[in-house]
Protein backbone atom coordinates (compact mmCIF):
# COMPACT_ATOMS: atom_id res chain seq x y z
CA UNK A 1 0.00 0.00 0.00
CA UNK A 2 1.27 3.40 -0.77
CA UNK A 3 2.69 5.26 2.72
CA UNK A 4 0.62 7.20 4.76
CA UNK A 5 1.67 10.40 3.32
CA UNK A 6 0.31 10.26 -0.18
CA UNK A 7 -2.73 7.80 0.73
CA UNK A 8 -5.81 10.10 0.76
CA UNK A 9 -7.48 10.41 4.17
CA UNK A 10 -10.56 8.61 5.26
CA UNK A 11 -13.00 11.49 6.90
CA UNK A 12 -15.71 9.85 8.53
CA UNK A 13 -19.08 11.05 11.50
CA UNK A 14 -19.62 12.70 14.99
CA UNK A 15 -21.05 10.13 17.95
CA UNK A 16 -22.62 11.47 20.96
CA UNK A 17 -20.43 11.13 24.16
CA UNK A 18 -21.05 7.38 24.83
CA UNK A 19 -18.72 4.48 25.28
CA UNK A 20 -18.96 1.32 23.80
CA UNK A 21 -11.82 -8.18 19.24
CA UNK A 22 -15.65 -10.46 19.25
CA UNK A 23 -13.23 -11.95 21.32
CA UNK A 24 -9.98 -13.22 19.62
CA UNK A 25 -8.35 -10.60 18.43
CA UNK A 26 -8.68 -9.12 21.93
CA UNK A 27 -6.51 -12.14 23.11
CA UNK A 28 -4.19 -11.94 20.37
CA UNK A 29 -3.87 -8.19 20.61
CA UNK A 30 -2.35 -9.63 24.59
CA UNK A 31 -0.31 -12.32 22.88
CA UNK A 32 2.01 -10.35 20.66
CA UNK A 33 2.11 -7.39 22.93
CA UNK A 34 2.57 -9.03 26.33
CA UNK A 35 3.18 -12.49 25.73
CA UNK A 36 6.38 -12.22 23.89
CA UNK A 37 7.99 -9.63 26.09
CA UNK A 38 10.22 -11.75 27.65
CA UNK A 39 14.37 -11.32 28.37
CA UNK A 40 16.72 -13.30 26.70
CA UNK A 41 14.61 -16.44 26.25
CA UNK A 42 12.06 -15.08 23.51
CA UNK A 43 14.06 -15.55 20.41
CA UNK A 44 14.33 -19.55 21.97
CA UNK A 45 10.52 -19.88 22.04
CA UNK A 46 9.58 -17.62 18.87
CA UNK A 47 11.76 -19.95 17.37
CA UNK A 48 10.70 -23.19 18.51
CA UNK A 49 6.98 -21.91 18.24
CA UNK A 50 7.26 -21.17 14.67
CA UNK A 51 8.88 -23.87 13.78
CA UNK A 52 5.22 -25.71 13.99
CA UNK A 53 3.10 -22.59 13.27
CA UNK A 54 0.06 -24.30 10.88
CA UNK A 55 0.23 -21.66 7.93
CA UNK A 56 1.29 -18.22 6.75
CA UNK A 57 -0.77 -15.73 4.52
CA UNK A 58 -0.10 -13.17 2.12
CA UNK A 59 -0.54 -10.06 2.30
CA UNK A 60 -0.44 -6.74 -0.44
CA UNK A 61 2.72 -6.53 -2.40
CA UNK A 62 3.48 -3.37 -0.71
CA UNK A 63 2.72 -4.78 2.98
CA UNK A 64 4.81 -7.27 2.26
CA UNK A 65 7.89 -5.41 0.51
CA UNK A 66 7.90 -3.17 3.93
CA UNK A 67 7.68 -6.55 6.31
CA UNK A 68 10.60 -8.11 4.51
CA UNK A 69 12.47 -4.72 3.95
CA UNK A 70 11.96 -3.18 7.46
CA UNK A 71 13.19 -3.92 10.76
CA UNK A 72 10.30 -3.88 13.10
CA UNK A 73 11.71 -1.99 15.95
CA UNK A 74 12.94 0.78 13.45
CA UNK A 75 9.58 1.28 10.58
CA UNK A 76 9.27 5.05 10.53
CA UNK A 77 6.02 6.35 11.91
CA UNK A 78 5.70 2.96 14.23
CA UNK A 79 5.04 -0.45 12.94
CA UNK A 80 1.22 -1.37 12.65
CA UNK A 81 0.33 -5.12 13.25
CA UNK A 82 -3.72 -6.01 12.29
CA UNK A 83 -5.26 -8.75 14.37
CA UNK A 84 -8.17 -10.94 13.34
CA UNK A 85 -10.42 -13.26 14.47
CA UNK A 86 -12.91 -15.18 12.42
CA UNK A 87 -16.24 -16.46 13.22
CA UNK A 88 -17.93 -18.95 10.94
CA UNK A 89 -21.05 -17.99 12.51
CA UNK A 90 -22.50 -21.47 12.24
CA UNK A 91 -24.15 -22.69 15.36
CA UNK A 92 -22.56 -19.83 17.49
CA UNK A 93 -24.20 -18.90 20.48
CA UNK A 94 -24.38 -15.30 20.00
CA UNK A 95 -25.34 -15.27 16.06
CA UNK A 96 -29.05 -14.60 15.02
CA UNK A 97 -28.88 -16.40 12.13
CA UNK A 98 -26.67 -18.98 10.54
CA UNK A 99 -24.33 -17.01 7.84
CA UNK A 100 -22.28 -19.32 6.03
CA UNK A 101 -18.44 -18.11 5.43
CA UNK A 102 -15.72 -16.58 7.75
CA UNK A 103 -16.83 -13.29 9.29
CA UNK A 104 -13.86 -10.60 11.05
CA UNK A 105 -16.39 -10.44 13.44
CA UNK A 106 -13.53 -8.88 15.91
CA UNK A 107 -10.63 -7.01 14.22
CA UNK A 108 -7.78 -4.76 16.42
CA UNK A 109 -5.40 -2.37 14.89
CA UNK A 110 -1.90 -2.36 17.04
CA UNK A 111 0.04 0.62 16.72
CA UNK A 112 3.26 0.77 18.60
CA UNK A 113 4.69 4.31 18.76
CA UNK A 114 8.63 4.23 16.95
CA UNK A 115 10.04 5.24 19.97
CA UNK A 116 8.63 2.10 21.77
CA UNK A 117 6.82 4.57 24.60
CA UNK A 118 3.34 4.00 23.63
CA UNK A 119 1.22 1.04 22.19
CA UNK A 120 -2.40 2.09 20.99
CA UNK A 121 -4.99 -0.99 20.13
CA UNK A 122 -8.16 0.02 18.35
CA UNK A 123 -11.33 -2.17 18.07
CA UNK A 124 -13.25 -1.73 14.72
CA UNK A 125 -17.24 -2.71 15.62
CA UNK A 126 -17.98 -5.64 13.24
CA UNK A 127 -21.25 -3.90 12.42
CA UNK A 128 -19.69 -0.65 10.93
CA UNK A 129 -20.48 0.46 6.99
CA UNK A 130 -17.46 0.52 5.51
CA UNK A 131 -15.97 1.01 1.82
CA UNK A 132 -14.48 -2.62 1.08
CA UNK A 133 -12.04 -2.71 -2.30
CA UNK A 134 -11.90 -5.14 -4.81
CA UNK A 135 -10.80 -8.59 -3.04
CA UNK A 136 -10.35 -12.60 -4.44
CA UNK A 137 -11.07 -15.30 -1.74
CA UNK A 138 -7.74 -16.99 -1.56
CA UNK A 139 -9.60 -20.01 -1.19
CA UNK A 140 -12.21 -20.04 -3.61
CA UNK A 141 -10.86 -17.98 -6.01
CA UNK A 142 -14.10 -15.89 -5.87
CA UNK A 143 -13.64 -12.39 -6.77
CA UNK A 144 -15.64 -9.71 -5.32
CA UNK A 145 -16.39 -6.12 -6.93
CA UNK A 146 -15.47 -3.11 -4.31
CA UNK A 147 -17.94 -1.74 -2.60
CA UNK A 148 -18.51 1.72 -1.09
CA UNK A 149 -20.29 0.70 1.89
CA UNK A 150 -20.35 -2.97 3.42
CA UNK A 151 -20.15 -4.27 6.68
CA UNK A 152 -17.06 -4.30 8.08
CA UNK A 153 -16.83 -8.18 8.93
CA UNK A 154 -17.87 -9.43 5.50
CA UNK A 155 -13.97 -8.11 4.36
CA UNK A 156 -12.71 -11.64 5.67
CA UNK A 157 -15.10 -13.56 3.79
CA UNK A 158 -14.68 -11.83 0.55
CA UNK A 159 -10.40 -11.65 0.13
CA UNK A 160 -9.27 -13.31 3.77
CA UNK A 161 -6.61 -11.71 5.91
CA UNK A 162 -5.40 -9.63 2.99
CA UNK A 163 -8.23 -8.03 2.23
CA UNK A 164 -9.52 -6.94 5.94
CA UNK A 165 -5.52 -5.49 5.59
CA UNK A 166 -6.31 -3.18 2.98
CA UNK A 167 -9.86 -2.65 4.20
CA UNK A 168 -8.35 -0.79 7.52
CA UNK A 169 -5.06 0.75 5.26
CA UNK A 170 -8.24 2.44 3.27
CA UNK A 171 -9.97 3.72 6.26
CA UNK A 172 -7.31 4.85 8.49
CA UNK A 173 -4.06 6.07 5.72
CA UNK A 174 -1.88 3.87 7.65
CA UNK A 175 0.43 0.90 6.25
CA UNK A 176 -0.19 -2.60 7.75
CA UNK A 177 2.37 -4.77 6.51
CA UNK A 178 1.66 -7.53 9.89
CA UNK A 179 -1.48 -9.18 10.61
CA UNK A 180 -2.61 -12.40 12.19
CA UNK A 181 -5.28 -14.43 12.40
CA UNK A 182 -6.67 -16.27 15.47
CA UNK A 183 -8.89 -19.63 16.73
CA UNK A 184 -11.15 -19.73 19.85
CA UNK A 185 -8.71 -22.40 20.86
CA UNK A 186 -6.38 -19.99 21.18
CA UNK A 187 -8.50 -18.32 24.01
CA UNK A 188 -9.04 -21.17 26.11
CA UNK A 189 -5.35 -22.21 26.20
CA UNK A 190 -4.03 -18.32 26.65
CA UNK A 191 -5.98 -18.32 29.46
CA UNK A 192 -5.28 -21.55 31.10
CA UNK A 193 -2.01 -21.05 30.26
CA UNK A 194 -1.98 -17.49 32.68
CA UNK A 195 -3.78 -19.37 35.63
CA UNK A 196 -7.11 -17.19 34.23
CA UNK A 197 -7.30 -13.49 34.76
CA UNK A 198 -9.63 -11.81 37.42
CA UNK A 199 -11.93 -9.69 36.70
CA UNK A 200 -14.04 -6.96 38.33
CA UNK A 201 -18.03 -7.29 37.47
CA UNK A 202 -19.78 -4.30 38.31
CA UNK A 203 -23.37 -5.94 38.07
CA UNK A 204 -24.48 -9.60 37.77
CA UNK A 205 -24.31 -10.83 33.96
CA UNK A 206 -26.51 -13.13 32.83
CA UNK A 207 -26.69 -14.46 29.19
CA UNK A 208 -28.26 -17.55 27.89
CA UNK A 209 -26.51 -17.18 24.57
CA UNK A 210 -23.53 -17.92 25.78
CA UNK A 211 -24.09 -19.82 29.16
CA UNK A 212 -22.29 -16.97 31.02
CA UNK A 213 -23.47 -16.24 34.64
CA UNK A 214 -21.59 -14.01 37.16
CA UNK A 215 -22.46 -12.29 40.32
CA UNK A 216 -21.44 -8.82 41.01
CA UNK A 217 -17.76 -8.88 42.31
CA UNK A 218 -14.51 -10.33 41.53
CA UNK A 219 -13.94 -13.72 38.90
CA UNK A 220 -11.12 -15.83 38.27
CA UNK A 221 -12.29 -16.44 34.46
CA UNK A 222 -9.82 -19.08 32.17
CA UNK A 223 -11.09 -21.66 29.33
CA UNK A 224 -14.81 -21.51 28.55
CA UNK A 225 -15.39 -18.62 30.85
CA UNK A 226 -13.06 -16.94 29.80
CA UNK A 227 -14.32 -16.88 26.15
CA UNK A 228 -17.84 -16.80 27.58
CA UNK A 229 -17.04 -13.38 29.17
CA UNK A 230 -15.01 -12.03 25.78
CA UNK A 231 -17.80 -13.28 23.42
CA UNK A 232 -20.99 -11.94 25.62
CA UNK A 233 -23.03 -9.30 24.44
CA UNK A 234 -26.08 -10.07 25.64
CA UNK A 235 -24.94 -9.87 28.99
CA UNK A 236 -23.29 -6.68 29.06
CA UNK A 237 -24.32 -2.82 28.97
CA UNK A 238 -27.56 -2.24 26.28
CA UNK A 239 -26.30 -5.80 24.52
CA UNK A 240 -24.78 -4.09 21.81
CA UNK A 241 -21.15 -5.00 20.13
CA UNK A 242 -19.66 -1.84 20.63
CA UNK A 243 -20.99 -2.66 24.78
CA UNK A 244 -19.01 -5.69 24.42
CA UNK A 245 -15.69 -3.78 23.19
CA UNK A 246 -15.80 -1.87 26.10
CA UNK A 247 -16.41 -5.02 28.00
CA UNK A 248 -13.37 -6.82 26.40
CA UNK A 249 -11.65 -3.73 27.18
CA UNK A 250 -11.70 -4.61 30.73
CA UNK A 251 -10.52 -8.34 30.82
CA UNK A 252 -7.39 -7.07 28.32
CA UNK A 253 -6.29 -4.73 30.60
CA UNK A 254 -6.44 -6.63 33.87
CA UNK A 255 -4.58 -9.57 32.00
CA UNK A 256 -1.99 -7.04 31.08
CA UNK A 257 -1.68 -6.08 34.51
CA UNK A 258 -1.52 -9.09 35.55
CA UNK A 259 1.13 -10.79 33.46
CA UNK A 260 2.89 -7.22 33.68
CA UNK A 261 3.12 -6.98 37.36
CA UNK A 262 3.29 -10.51 39.11
CA UNK A 263 6.51 -11.45 37.46
CA UNK A 264 4.65 -13.90 34.81
CA UNK A 265 7.62 -12.61 32.21
CA UNK A 266 9.97 -13.83 34.12
CA UNK A 267 8.49 -17.61 34.12
CA UNK A 268 9.87 -19.30 30.99
CA UNK A 269 7.74 -22.56 31.70
CA UNK A 270 4.61 -20.09 31.59
CA UNK A 271 5.98 -17.71 28.77
CA UNK A 272 6.42 -20.76 26.80
CA UNK A 273 2.70 -22.34 27.05
CA UNK A 274 1.39 -18.53 26.44
CA UNK A 275 3.80 -18.21 23.34
CA UNK A 276 2.39 -21.76 22.37
CA UNK A 277 -1.00 -21.21 22.86
CA UNK A 278 -0.72 -17.79 20.62
CA UNK A 279 1.23 -19.08 17.90
CA UNK A 280 -0.04 -22.50 17.71
CA UNK A 281 -3.49 -21.49 17.28
CA UNK A 282 -2.80 -18.21 14.57
CA UNK A 283 -2.54 -17.53 11.24
CA UNK A 284 0.34 -15.43 10.66
CA UNK A 285 1.41 -12.95 7.49
CA UNK A 286 4.46 -13.92 6.04
CA UNK A 287 6.00 -10.96 7.72
CA UNK A 288 5.30 -11.51 11.32
CA UNK A 289 6.05 -14.95 10.62
CA UNK A 290 9.63 -14.65 11.12
CA UNK A 291 11.67 -15.27 15.01
CA UNK A 292 13.28 -11.84 14.55
CA UNK A 293 10.08 -9.97 13.75
CA UNK A 294 8.92 -11.43 16.98
CA UNK A 295 11.89 -10.98 19.07
CA UNK A 296 12.34 -7.35 17.54
CA UNK A 297 8.68 -6.54 18.94
CA UNK A 298 9.58 -8.10 22.13
CA UNK A 299 12.20 -6.01 22.11
CA UNK A 300 10.04 -2.81 21.25
CA UNK A 301 7.58 -3.51 24.24
CA UNK A 302 9.84 -4.39 27.27
CA UNK A 303 9.47 -1.70 29.82
CA UNK A 304 6.48 0.01 28.69
CA UNK A 305 4.37 0.92 30.97
CA UNK A 306 0.81 0.37 31.45
CA UNK A 307 -0.51 3.18 31.83
CA UNK A 308 0.92 3.91 28.17
CA UNK A 309 -1.11 0.81 26.60
CA UNK A 310 -4.19 2.45 25.05
CA UNK A 311 -7.56 0.37 24.02
CA UNK A 312 -9.83 2.58 22.18
CA UNK A 313 -12.34 2.17 20.14
CA UNK A 314 -12.89 3.57 16.84
CA UNK A 315 -15.29 6.72 16.67
CA UNK A 316 -18.58 5.53 15.47
CA UNK A 317 -22.53 7.43 14.92
CA UNK A 318 -25.84 5.47 14.20
CA UNK A 319 -26.84 4.50 10.83
CA UNK A 320 -29.40 6.49 9.73
CA UNK A 321 -30.36 3.67 7.26
CA UNK A 322 -30.24 1.47 9.58
CA UNK A 323 -30.48 1.29 13.33
CA UNK A 324 -28.88 -2.26 13.74
CA UNK A 325 -25.19 -0.14 12.09
CA UNK A 326 -23.05 2.29 12.38
CA UNK A 327 -21.00 4.65 10.77
CA UNK A 328 -17.49 6.22 10.79
CA UNK A 329 -17.97 9.44 13.51
CA UNK A 330 -16.04 11.91 10.84
CA UNK A 331 -14.72 14.35 12.89
CA UNK A 332 -12.95 12.26 15.69
CA UNK A 333 -12.18 9.19 13.27
CA UNK A 334 -9.78 11.92 11.37
CA UNK A 335 -8.41 13.14 14.39
CA UNK A 336 -7.50 9.39 15.27
CA UNK A 337 -6.31 8.64 11.90
CA UNK A 338 -3.69 11.81 11.71
CA UNK A 339 -2.52 11.14 15.49
CA UNK A 340 -1.40 7.49 14.09
CA UNK A 341 -0.15 8.65 10.79
CA UNK A 342 1.93 11.20 12.31
CA UNK A 343 2.89 8.82 15.07
CA UNK A 344 1.64 11.09 17.48
CA UNK A 345 1.63 10.52 21.52
CA UNK A 346 -2.36 10.76 22.61
CA UNK A 347 -4.53 10.46 25.86
CA UNK A 348 -7.73 9.57 26.72
CA UNK A 349 -7.70 12.48 29.56
CA UNK A 350 -11.43 13.32 28.58
CA UNK A 351 -13.06 10.16 27.85
CA UNK A 352 -15.33 7.47 28.97
CA UNK A 353 -14.89 3.84 29.32
CA UNK A 354 -17.84 2.38 27.45
CA UNK A 355 -21.32 1.48 27.18
CA UNK A 356 -20.33 -1.30 29.23
CA UNK A 357 -17.48 -0.52 31.89
CA UNK A 358 -17.02 1.88 34.52
CA UNK A 359 -14.35 2.39 37.39
CA UNK A 360 -14.28 -0.09 39.70
CA UNK A 361 -14.07 2.71 42.30
CA UNK A 362 -17.55 3.60 40.50
CA UNK A 363 -18.76 0.04 40.73
CA UNK A 364 -21.25 -1.28 43.56
CA UNK A 365 -19.45 -2.39 47.14
CA UNK A 366 -20.02 -6.25 46.25
CA UNK A 367 -17.64 -5.68 43.31
CA UNK A 368 -14.62 -4.81 45.13
CA UNK A 369 -15.27 -7.51 47.84
CA UNK A 370 -16.56 -10.60 46.31
CA UNK A 371 -14.41 -13.51 46.13
CA UNK A 372 -12.96 -14.31 43.38
CA UNK A 373 -15.02 -17.70 41.60
CA UNK A 374 -15.56 -19.02 38.33
CA UNK A 375 -18.80 -19.11 36.78
CA UNK A 376 -21.92 -18.63 38.87
CA UNK A 377 -25.59 -19.63 37.94
CA UNK A 378 -28.05 -17.03 37.97
CA UNK A 379 -31.24 -16.00 36.36
CA UNK A 380 -31.23 -14.17 32.95
CA UNK A 381 -31.48 -10.39 33.55
CA UNK A 382 -32.79 -8.14 31.26
CA UNK A 383 -30.65 -6.24 28.89
CA UNK A 384 -29.60 -2.56 30.79
CA UNK A 385 -28.09 0.42 28.87
CA UNK A 386 -24.94 2.56 30.10
CA UNK A 387 -23.27 5.39 28.84
CA UNK A 388 -20.25 4.84 30.28
CA UNK A 389 -18.64 6.40 32.90
CA UNK A 390 -16.04 9.68 33.38
CA UNK A 391 -12.45 8.07 33.15
CA UNK A 392 -10.53 10.06 35.96
CA UNK A 393 -7.84 7.58 36.20
CA UNK A 394 -7.00 8.35 32.30
CA UNK A 395 -5.28 11.66 33.03
CA UNK A 396 -2.66 9.64 34.64
CA UNK A 397 -1.86 8.71 30.79
CA UNK A 398 -1.96 12.49 29.59
CA UNK A 399 1.28 14.65 29.74
CA UNK A 400 2.07 18.10 28.28
CA UNK A 401 3.76 16.46 25.52
CA UNK A 402 0.37 14.25 24.38
CA UNK A 403 -2.39 14.74 22.32
CA UNK A 404 -5.86 14.82 24.08
CA UNK A 405 -8.15 12.57 21.96
CA UNK A 406 -11.82 13.62 21.14
CA UNK A 407 -13.91 13.06 24.10
CA UNK A 408 -16.15 10.97 21.88
CA UNK A 409 -13.35 8.02 21.53
CA UNK A 410 -13.61 6.05 24.19
CA UNK A 411 -11.50 3.65 25.77
CA UNK A 412 -9.15 3.27 28.96
CA UNK A 413 -5.44 2.57 29.34
CA UNK A 414 -4.41 -0.83 30.93
CA UNK A 415 -3.05 0.66 34.01
CA UNK A 416 -7.41 1.86 34.55
CA UNK A 417 -8.92 -0.95 37.06
CA UNK A 418 -12.76 -0.74 35.78
CA UNK A 419 -15.80 -3.37 35.73
CA UNK A 420 -17.78 -4.70 33.56
CA UNK A 421 -21.66 -3.17 33.64
CA UNK A 422 -24.07 -6.82 33.40
CA UNK A 423 -27.33 -6.36 32.41
CA UNK A 424 -29.28 -6.32 35.80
Amino acid sequence: MPDATRRPLARHGRLPRRRGWTTLASIVASALAVVLVSGTSVAAIAGAQLASAPKTVKLSTDDQSTAQTADITAIKGGANILLIGSDTRVGQFDSDEDVEGARNDVTMLIHISQDHQQLTAISFPRDLMVPIPACTNPETGTAYPAATSAQFNTALGNGGVSCVVDTVENLTGLSIPYAGLITFDGVIEMSNALGGVDVCVAEPINDTYTGLHLTAGSHNLEGSDALAFLRTRHGVGDGSDLARISSQQVFLSALLRKVTADGTLSNPITLYKLAGAALSNMTLSDGLAQARTLVGLAGALRGMSTANMLFVQYPVADDPADSARVIVDQDAAHTLNVALQNDQKTSLSDSSTGRASEESGTASGTATTAPSTGTSAGSTGSSGSSSGTSTGAATSTATASSTPLPSSITGQSASEETCSVGNN
